[in-house]
């Protein structure tokens, strides 16, 4: 699943963990991410000790064994995570799914947690390189969902995204425990505290959020990248 921060990614990955038969992973490259590109993130020291830097092990663990023996492995990506000198031939051997939301709600959300987000801080264009990869390689379009879509009817949004990716829907998908899940990511506490207190899937969104001035480039950067998968994205 390849997203941009602060589009329903957590919230999509404990669904999928909530499933009995699947294994998730979160943010496999955010330390070698942080490693490459010497960026200073909110809990940097604790996720560069405990997560891998060694984009190379990370490929292989991709597509290697499922953990703990089950028979569907999710793997939360964030899309500027998956820097140009790392790795992709994995991406041909799994099925790739594209989150997308608004950019006024990713930058807003964003910025309300670090301050004056850029477009590669939100990875916008990266999702539509990688899109555009996928599809050279399929030789049609992958799945697009919107985060709108699954927040407005998340059983309608689900059943259609298990559909498409061939996996029987399972209800379980539509909540799970307070409180967090065992395989969160270091940087959890500081991003996730709404997802930590929530039990499913939030009500549909109110209308767009206003955009500073400060940050009017970066949406105008942004949309044409989420307008190009929007137009592909599945409906219920």
């Amino acid at each position: 699943m390849w997203s941009g921060p602060r589009n329903l990614s957590t919230a999509m990955m404990y669904a999928f963990g909530a499933r009995a038969d699947c294994a998730v992973w979160d943010e496999p490259y955010y330390a070698a991410y942080l490693q490459e590109t010497g960026l200073n993130h909110p809990m940097q020291a604790e996720i560069l000790a405990k997560w891998s830097h060694d984009p190379v092990e990370i490929s292989k663990r991709l597509t290697g064994d499922i953990p703990r023996g089950k028979s569907v492995f999710y793997q939360k990506h964030m899309t500027q995570h998956m820097r140009p000198t790392f790795d992709r031939a994995w991406m041909n051997d799994v099925t790739n799914v594209f989150l997308i939301r608004h950019p006024a709600r990713v930058i807003a959300s964003y910025h309300a947690k670090r301050e004056s987000p850029t477009l590669t801080d939100i990875g916008f264009q990266e999702q539509a390189e990688l899109f555009d990869q996928v599809a050279q390689h399929l030789g049609h379009a992958p799945v697009v969902i919107d985060s709108a879509d699954i927040r407005a009817n998340p059983e309608a949004m689900l059943r259609a995204l298990c559909a498409a990716i061939d996996l029987p829907f399972d209800p379980a998908m539509l909540s799970w425990p307070k409180g967090g899940h065992p395989q969160d990511g270091p940087w959890a506490p500081h991003w996730y505290p709404a997802v930590w207190n929530s039990t499913g899937f939030a009500g549909a969104e109110a209308a767009l959020p206003d955009v500073e001035n400060a940050l009017q480039d970066v949406l105008v950067q942004a949309l044409p990248y989420y307008k190009q998968l929007e137009a592909v994205k599945i409906q219920p």
